[in-house]
C-alpha cells in the first residue's frame, strides 16, 4: 500500500471502524532512522490501534527503527516480507527476503529484544520457483521461533522475475488453502490472511479457518465497505452510519490540516471510491479531481462534492 495508507487515509478509515487495526504504508528503516520523522511517523491519536510497517533487512537497523516507532506510540511493528516492487528488491527488503528466512528471523529477534510492543511479519506464500509448502513453512517457523507475535500471509506467490508489481497483485493465483494449512500446523500462532478479499462476507468465510483478515485494496478503493466492520465482525455499533456522516466528522480534521499548510488534494485523493455505486458518485469524483488540486482549495470543495451525491442512497449494500 505504498503511497496509499498515509496519515490522512488512516484518519478517514478510522472514522468507519473503531476496532480494525490500521497499518502505515511501508517505510524503510533508512527513512525512519535518517529522515524527517515528524513528517513520516506522526499520526492522530484517534488512529489507534496502529501498526508501523517497516521495510529493511539489517537486524540492527530494524531494531533501531522499531524503537523509534515504539517511542512515537505505535502499537505494533510489522516487518514487510511481501512487497514485490522494484525499489524494494533493489534495497534487499520486501518479498525478496522470502529467499532469506534466516535473515528475516534474525531481524525479528533483534526487534523483539529492542521493543515491548508486538512484532509481526507480513509475507507471501513464496516467490518465483519456491515450493509454497516448504518456503512458507520455513519462514513461518523461523520467525515464530525468533519471537514474532503474528504472521500475516498474502495468499499468493510473488514473481520477482517476469511480473511487474501491479501484475503481482493479480496474476499469481490465490491459494487460501495454503494459509489454512499453515494455521492448522501452527494452531497457537495468530495467522491473518490477506490477498484478493473483496467483501466482509468473504472475510467471514476466512475467519472460519484463520484468526484475522487483512483488507488492502478493497478497503482503499471501496472504503464504504468499512462502515459495517464493527457491527458485522465485532458486534458493536459503527462510529458513523453513512459516508455522509463520515465526511461530516472528517471536515474539522481537513480544516485543521489546511490551516497547517496541507493541500486539500493530499487528503481528498483518498476519497475516490467513497460513494461507489451511489447515484452522483461520478460527479463527486469529478468535482474533487477538478477543484481539489487548485491552489488554495478549501473544505468547501468537499462540501460541494458531497452535495452532488444522492442523499437517499448513501449506504451501498455490501456484497
Amino acid at each position: 500500500m505504498l503511497d496509499w495508507t498515509d496519515r490522512h487515509c488512516r484518519f478517514f478509515h478510522r472514522l468507519m471502524s473503531r476496532r480494525a487495526r490500521l497499518y502505515t504504508e511501508m517505510l524503510t528503516t533508512g527513512a525512519v532512522i535518517h529522515g524527517d520523522r515528524a513528517r513520516l511517523l506522526a499520526f492522530d491519536a484517534s488512529e489507534h490501534p496502529l501498526a508501523l510497517q517497516l521495510g529493511g533487512s539489517d537486524p540492527h537497523d530494524l531494531a533501531t527503527a522499531a524503537v523509534i516507532g515504539e517511542d512515537f506510540g505505535y502499537d505494533e511493528i510489522n516487518l514487510n516480507v511481501g512487497c514485490p516492487s522494484d525499489r524494494v528488491q533493489n534495497g534487499r527488503f520486501g518479498a525478496c527476503l522470502m529467499a532469506e528466512p534466516a535473515l528475516v528471523a534474525e531481524g525479528v529477534a533483534a526487534m523483539k529484544r529492542a521493543v515491548k510492543i508486538p512484532v509481526t511479519v507480513k509475507c507471501r506464500i513464496g516467490i518465483d520457483d519456491q515450493d509454497p509448502e516448504a518456503a512458507l513453512d520455513v519462514l513461518a517457523r523461523g520467525v515464530i521461533a525468533a519471537g514474532a507475535d503474528t504472521l500475516v500471509v498474502h495468499a499468493r506467490k510473488a514473481w520477482l522475475n517476469g511480473l511487474s508489481p501491479k501484475e503481482n497483485r493479480d496474476i499469481p493465483p490465490l491459494d487460501y488453502d495454503r494459509v489454512y494449512r499453515l494455521k492448522a500446523a501452527l494452531p497457537d500462532v495468530p495467522i491473518i490472511i490477506n490477498g484478493g478479499i473483496l467483501s466482509l462476507a468473504e472475510a467471514k468465510r476466512h475467519l472460519a479457518h484463520v484468526d484475522g483478515v487483512m483488507l488492502g485494496r478493497a478497503a482503499y478503493q471501496e472504503p464504504w465497505r468499512l462502515l459495517t466492520v464493527d457491527s458485522e465482525l465485532f458486534g458493536e455499533a459503527a462510529p458513523h452510519a453513512t459516508m455522509k456522516d463520515v465526511f461530516a466528522a472528517m471536515l474539522p480534521y481537513i480544516e485543521r490540516q489546511l490551516a497547517q499548510g496541507t493541500r486539500l488534494h493530499a487528503i481528498t485523493r483518498h476519497f475516490v471510491g467513497a460513494f461507489h455505486g451511489v447515484p452522483g458518485a461520478r460527479a463527486f469524483r469529478r468535482h474533487l479531481a477538478e477543484n481539489g488540486v487548485r491552489p488554495g482549495a478549501g473544505a468547501e470543495v468537499l462540501r460541494d462534492a458531497i452535495a452532488l451525491v444522492d442523499d437517499r442512497a448513501l449506504t451501498p449494500v455490501a456484497a
